[in-house]
């Protein structure tokens, strides 16, 4: 009997995203090339907004040959036209019904890191705003426009534990991670009447390419104030990020949900 429900279980799960449309930012890499998988493997067809159009393409070619439907598409999060543009494109490739069902917002960056306030350029701080804080407004605005005719959508935005308490020494990370909350709460109360959700994650650190480019001293900071005293795993962020975005989240929106080995419990 046990075996049976979690068979039954396993099957369910691996149709959760079955003839559904998504987007990953960020998805050539990192935290969102593991939620690629995870969507693709689970029935979605999913389209990558990336700068990096090489990486994409490989990763597209890679999943392609494991029978997962993948595609890739240039986008720049902090350029509203190639946001704008990259929405619709998503949305009109069906060939039927436009739709889109689940926007998973990954890209960033993390700035300057073990750095005072004295010592960041504001150019460096203008930076990470726009593609941290500024890119999540435009593909959250577009990603609503585009659900908003079906009454449905799934929206997950990365914003960090920096957002929530602040890491010393990644002051624009840390003021762009906040924004990220701030507006996950606003939009997610906007349209807490419709079929779209709007939610955030907010990790700790896990490691990725992008968390190996930063100082190790800066990491051990992190990562000690963690109960576990561990990073987390891209597994771990894939399985949390497909549960919030499927069906069965639907009374969860505007709120920021914790993955931080118990660093916040709030």
């Amino acid at each position: 009997m046990v075996k049976h429900l979690a068979s039954s279980l396993q099957q369910a799960m691996e149709k959760r995203f079955e003839n559904q449309v998504a987007i990953v930012t960020g998805g050539a890499d990192g935290i969102g090339k593991s939620v690629v998988e995870r969507l693709a493997r689970e029935g979605a067809q999913v389209t990558i907004f990336d700068m990096n159009e090489k990486l994409g393409e490989q990763v597209c070619a890679e999943f392609g040959e494991q029978g997962l439907t993948v595609s890739m598409q240039v986008v720049n999060v902090a350029d509203e036209e190639s946001v704008k543009a990259g929405v619709e494109a998503v949305t009109a490739s069906g060939g039927g019904e436009a739709r889109l069902d689940v926007v998973v917002h990954c890209a960033g960056v993390v700035g300057p890191t073990s750095t005072k306030i004295t010592d960041v350029d504001t150019e460096a701080f203008d930076k990470v705003c726009a593609i941290n804080l500024t890119g999540s407004f435009l593909i959250t605005k577009y990603a609503i426009k585009a659900m908003e005719p079906r009454d449905y959508g799934r929206i997950l935005l990365f914003a960090s534990i920096a957002g929530k308490e602040g890491n010393a020494g990644m002051i624009a990370y840390s003021a762009s991670k906040a924004g990220v909350i701030g507006l996950t709460k606003a939009v997610g109360k906007d349209y807490a009447e419709t079929g779209i959700t709007v939610n955030a994650i907010a990790p700790a650190v896990i490691r990725t390419p992008m968390v190996d480019g930063i100082d190790p001293v800066q990491v051990k900071y992190m990562t000690d104030k963690i109960p576990m005293k561990r990073c987390g795993t891209l597994d771990e962020v894939a399985a949390l990020t497909c549960w919030i975005v499927s069906e069965e989240a639907g009374f969860n929106t505007a709120f920021t949900f914790d993955l931080t080995g118990g660093r916040a419990v709030y």
